[in-house]
């Protein structure tokens, strides 16, 4: 019976067309009213198969509206969405737009990989380590749009597939980061994985690197030097800073630095 159905399936898609019919045709149009024509046939923006009335195989790898406003370029929604690309530091963690660093997923590969809905779903339920920047439903939409136009042209993609280990046994609370900053931090580290547990304070995931927000005295990048000041008394560098000193020997500081760092070519 199987291979009688794939006989017939075959027939099908090998037919000739028509004499008369367009094979141009986008047959979308018999349940969707046409517009941005100028860009051309429906697939441009929203994939899917135009050659096809039946909606299952239409709509396969389907794009809504909402989410097909990147192909736009200089649409606001596409625009607001890389405003929060960066606002929120996204590539402290992940590349997306083929720039960032690769402690966590490709965000290039997984847009060109997930549909629009679970890419928003992952911003909106993130996994563990991953910050819940709380985002609504508009800004999610917004943010995705900005993902999809990253990924234009880059999939490809040949990186290995970043592999994330938590609460690895031989560092778990022996580290000096969960020792001295677990309880207040998190990390997503390049050496030991996910570290901390607090909340309290900023994810510190890419601290040293240059995706990180330049948050250092308002708005300078922050260093190994600049750490080492801030954490002996942040409130000779920030007045109104809520955290206490952290006291820490040279070795431990090394120590410390070396957990936050990822490698120059990671970025």
């Amino acid at each position: 019976m199987g291979a009688w159905c794939l006989t017939a399936l075959l027939l099908v898609l090998l037919a000739p067309v028509p004499a008369g019919a367009d094979p141009g045709r986008q047959l979308c149009l018999t349940c969707h009213p046409a517009h941005y024509a100028r860009l051309g046939g429906c697939t441009v923006c929203h994939r899917g198969n135009p050659a096809s009335e039946r909606k299952n195989i239409a709509h396969q790898r389907l794009i809504a509206g909402r989410y097909a406003r990147f192909t736009l370029k200089d649409d606001r929604q596409l625009r607001q969405g890389i405003r929060l690309l960066e606002q929120y530091a996204c590539r402290r963690c992940h590349v997306t737009a083929g720039r960032g660093n690769r402690l966590a997923a490709s965000l290039d590969r997984a847009a060109a990989r997930k549909t629009p809905e679970q890419l928003a779903l992952s911003i909106q339920r993130p996994v563990a380590a991953m910050p819940d920047f709380g985002l609504d439903d508009e800004r999610t939409t917004q943010i995705v749009n900005a993902l999809l136009a990253g990924a234009q042209g880059r999939t490809a993609d040949d990186d290995t597939p970043v592999a994330v280990h938590f609460n690895i046994a031989a560092h778990t609370g022996r580290d000096i980061f969960s020792q001295q900053c677990g309880a207040c931090h998190r990390l997503l580290s390049q050496r030991s994985g996910a570290l901390g547990r607090g909340n309290i304070g900023p994810n510190l995931s890419g601290l040293l690197s240059v995706y990180y927000p330049r948050t250092f005295r308002g708005s300078e990048a922050w260093t190994s030097r600049k750490l080492g000041v801030w954490l002996k008394n942040p409130r000779a560098v920030r007045p109104w800073a809520l955290m206490r000193p952290v006291t820490l020997t040279d070795n431990e500081l090394v120590e410390l630095v070396s957990i936050l760092q990822v490698a120059a070519d990671l970025q």
